[in-house]
């Protein structure tokens, strides 16, 4: 990485994946913010070369607070919570974490960013707090565009779709975004590299020993758990790649679950195996329950680690997560990608050198 040449906020940072990314395309964060304690400790703990610049509070609160200082940055990234938008949320329609996009774009206006970017669930953009936060953005002198980019395309093993929002005070930010596709479904294409795998990620990793966060990484985070017996006998009756909850009922009904014999469609990756040549689904916050997923390793009779999890997210083996396996489970199910942050990164910084070269001339 390059001299930093231009300065970063980052709003409900979490462990801060996000700026990794940004970082590593040469960016300075200078002020964060996230309400989880662990969550700060953890990023101040991996971005301690630019300062103990992360905040712990509510940002609502903190801007009502006349004594909180907000800096000038180039630009303001963030994942307002999501659970507002996701689908797996049955009260999402007068979810009030909806409306974290008003305090982050005050943190853009007291900061004077010429850019933003904000990262969030697919459905956000069909969502009216979208047209919402556009019109605010505009009315702030911001043009504003808009995409729904998959992980996978961008380096990270992992299929997960996340919306991207991002608004320009100097140019049309859709000259620059999305930003070009690196990687690609070799099934359908084969011009560029293919997809990265579940394989390519964590075939190196051994055998998983212990049920403890241990000292040193890569295998710091990669401990076991102890599953009850009848959990092994479900992991046992499913042993191929791929196989689901379906294929537990066609092949041991006595092992499932009543609920799951009840509910005859839906939930094809519960108590799912991952696939080893393909890219891993989803890594929400609960990877370590078989239940809530497909989280099965492919061929082991376990979830998948921590660590393993972490890998799939692209964050690096020395990346350190600080507080409890639950804590140190939600900031690495939370997190952006840092590979695909990374890649948004390269786009904003191409703006704001357009707007350097505009400058000079």
């Amino acid at each position: 990485m390059g001299a930093c040449k231009y300065r970063l906020i980052d709003l409900f940072a979490g462990a801060g994946g996000m700026t990794l990314g940004f970082t590593q395309a040469g960016f300075a964060p200078v002020w964060a913010n996230d309400f989880n304690r662990d969550a700060v400790r953890t990023y101040n703990a991996n971005f301690a070369d630019f300062g103990e610049h992360c905040i712990e509070g509510d940002i609502s609160a903190l801007l009502a607070d006349n004594t909180t200082s907000i800096p000038a940055a180039d630009v303001v990234i963030g994942g307002p919570p999501c659970q507002g938008f996701s689908l797996l949320n049955k009260n999402r329609a007068s979810d009030p974490r909806k409306q974290m996009w008003r305090p982050f774009l005050e943190v853009v206006r007291r900061s004077e960013a010429d850019l933003f970017v904000i990262e969030n669930v697919a459905q956000l953009l069909n969502s009216p707090e979208c047209g919402e936060l556009a019109l605010a953005a505009r009315a702030l002198g911001f043009q504003v565009t808009s995409a729904k980019l998959l992980a996978a395309d961008y380096g990270v093993p992992q299929q997960r779709w996340r919306a991207f929002i991002v608004g320009c005070r100097f140019a049309d930010p859709s000259l620059l975004f999305p930003p070009p596709k690196t990687h690609c479904n070799p099934a359908l294409d084969t011009a560029l590299c293919a997809w990265r795998t579940v394989r390519d990620c964590i075939a190196d990793l051994p055998e998983p020993q212990g049920t403890r966060i241990g000292p040193a990484p890569p295998l710091d985070l990669h401990f076991g758990r102890t599953p009850t017996p009848l959990s092994l006998q479900r992991y046992r009756a499913i042993p191929e790649e791929g196989m689901n909850r379906f294929d537990l009922q066609r092949r041991a009904l006595e092992l499932t679950p009543p609920c799951w014999i009840r509910k005859t469609s839906g939930g094809t990756d519960l108590f799912g195996r991952l696939w080893w040549d393909r890219p891993a689904f989803t890594i929400r916050t609960e990877f370590f329950k078989p239940e809530k997923g497909r989280y099965l390793h492919p061929s082991q009779h376990r979830p998948i680690t921590h660590r393993e999890a972490a890998r799939l997210q692209s964050f690096p083996d020395w990346f350190r997560f600080h507080g409890s396996k639950g804590e140190i489970a939600r900031q690495i199910g939370n997190a952006v990608p840092p590979l695909l942050a990374r890649r948004v990164a390269e786009s904003v910084v191409a703006m704001l050198d357009m707007r350097e070269r505009e400058r000079v001339a």
